[in-house]
């Protein structure tokens, strides 16, 4: 038995050895055929991609592996290092640089067809004889509609360089028949104040982005405020994601003395730079109240940290997101564009504006939000867990708080009071947003012969609109839920009011009425009228 186990094993062994030594000899190869080993020297992943490109044994797309790899490499950095490709850095920057190519309408795409809800004044698709709620049916030939496609797709189809031309077949009412446009793509602006409007005395401004022309128009809209008798403001900064620091630098720089800091900026080979203010500002004595919530960030924090620092104004809302680090943005040759974080901001008390976060692991800090959500963060002051050990002084004395975001003066809890799973399923699901639409056209003559949207808000009030849209929304699955309607009825309502009158009055209209029962808006106005809205330094 012993005998025949060794004879056995005896046979294995030249095998085994005879696999090795093919595997040897595979491996060894491409060395032994050149009749030396290959030795590459400097930059590891260039020699790499080189040797891929010479001697793997299919045919490699080396510029998507070069992508890949390079996005790769800079994704282990901090979350905020990026590299945009070529295609897609345009529609990146377009948002921050305050005008894009396109054909000047808004749309919606209910039911898979692209409706125009709105055409800007004086812009190429206004020119030619576009109106509002007529739908595009072909592009360039192409039918459209009945299409599943994507809000981006569209607008991208729509986009395109100044002066190209696209043909548009539309439908108009209810005709069958298509009226055919040939629309020349031209400057479409890009605003980043939404919109700016009186609450008695007191001027109102929100601001979705810090773009290239943000500054005109803020300074635009709080000189038509002023003429129009406010002399407080509330900058709401709610949802600003931030942009452009030299924006928000000149922005602050309108309600600061001369020589106060605004904001600074260092890191390991990036000199210690400091901004101050000039003194030029024309709104220095005015009472201020800045909004922020989770999503406001970078620019917004820059905005918002100098003038809690300062002692200028009251910070009014929820914790900041917690975003400062300093992009530069290199281009490289192939049209892509690195933004490598260099820097971070630094509020004038010396708080660094930037949350933690762990490198290469972009998809843990991206979840900072939900950990906060759940935490209670957003509906209750004391679970926001703040870190002692990085107390900051403002220049009055007040404590503020480092370790990320800017903690606000004045809490506003998430407001949920009237949101019920029925308010949260006419939402979810876009049947209010197709009432207004079908309500719209269906009434539009009447509705835009209103000179106002105060008029024309007046009219809506009167109409039995909660009631027509429970009808409708219940021919689309959703079943009527008296109790839950009746909570959520007013929420409802002021939605479907504001929506309809956005179809007409575009934001000008639009924000007055969406927000008029705003619980952070409200304190923004209680604390300037009743004269509490300067920090307290005594």
């Amino acid at each position: 038995m012993n005998t025949l186990r060794n004879k056995k094993l005896n046979l294995f062994v030249p095998i085994a050895l005879a696999v090795i030594i093919s595997i040897s000899c595979g491996y060894f190869a491409g060395s032994r055929l050149s009749g030396k080993h290959s030795f590459y020297t400097g930059n590891k992943i260039d020699a790499i991609l080189s040797i891929i490109d010479r001697q793997y044994v299919d045919t490699v797309n080396i510029h998507r592996l070069i992508e890949t790899v390079a996005t790769s490499l800079v994704n282990e950095l901090d979350p905020h290092s990026k590299l945009i490709s070529a295609e897609e850095l345009q529609s990146v920057t377009d948002n921050l640089e305050g005008s894009f190519s396109g054909i000047g309408v808004s749309f919606t795409s209910p039911s898979d067809t692209i409706l125009i809800t709105s055409v800007i004044s004086g812009g190429p698709a206004e020119k030619v004889g576009i109106l509002p709620f007529d739908r595009i049916i072909t592009i360039d030939d192409s039918t459209y509609a009945g299409k599943s496609i994507t809000d981006t797709q569209i607008m991208r189809t729509l986009r395109g360089p100044k002066n190209t031309r696209v043909k548009l077949g539309i439908q108009r009412g209810g005709s069958p028949e298509l009226i055919h446009f040939e629309v020349t793509r031209g400057d479409v602006p890009n605003y980043s104040v939404d919109v700016s409007y009186a609450l008695g005395e007191i001027g109102y401004i929100k601001v979705n982005s810090f773009a290239r022309t943000t500054y005109n128009e803020f300074i635009t809209a709080l000189a038509k405020l002023q003429k129009n008798g406010c002399s407080g403001y509330i900058i709401d900064l709610r949802g600003n994601r931030g942009g452009y620091l030299d924006i928000a630098i000149r922005m602050a720089n309108e309600f600061l003395p001369s020589r106060r800091l605004i904001v600074y900026m260092e890191g390991q080979a990036y000199q210690r730079q400091s901004f101050y203010a000039d003194g030029s500002g024309s709104f220095q004595q005015a009472p201020l109240v800045v909004l922020v919530d989770e999503m406001s960030g970078s620019a917004s924090e820059v905005f918002a940290g100098t003038v809690q620092d300062n002692d200028r104004g009251l910070i009014i809302g929820r914790r900041t997101y917690g975003k400062g680090l300093v992009q530069n943005s290199i281009m490289m040759d192939d049209g892509s564009e690195l933004r490598l974080t260099v820097a971070r901001y630094y509020t004038p008390s010396g708080r660094c504006i930037q949350k933690m976060y762990e490198m290469g692991k972009s998809e843990e800090y991206d979840q900072d939000l939900n950990i906060r959500y759940r935490h209670g963060e957003f509906y209750v002051m004391d679970s926001i867990r703040m870190d002692e050990s990085l107390q900051f002084s403002t220049l009055g004395g007040r404590m503020v708080y480092g370790g990320g975001g800017i903690m606000p003066d004045l809490f506003i809890p998430l407001d949920t009071g009237n949101v019920t799973s029925y308010y949260d399923a006419v939402i979810n699901s876009g049947a209010l947003y197709e009432f207004v639409l079908e309500y719209s056209e269906r009434n539009q003559s009447r509705l835009s012969a209103y000179s106002s949207y105060k008029e024309l808000y007046a009219y809506l009030k009167q109409q039995p609109l909660l009631t027509e849209f429970t009808d409708y929304a219940e021919t689309k699955g959703i079943r009527k839920r008296p109790t839950l309607i009746q909570i959520s009825g007013e929420l409802i309502e002021t939605a479907i009011h504001a929506y309809i009158i956005r179809n007409f009055f575009d934001s000008d209209g639009f924000y007055p009425v969406f927000q008029k029962d705003d619980s952070t808006i409200l304190q923004a106005v209680k604390v300037i009228r009743d004269g509490t809205w300067k920090p307290d330094v005594s």
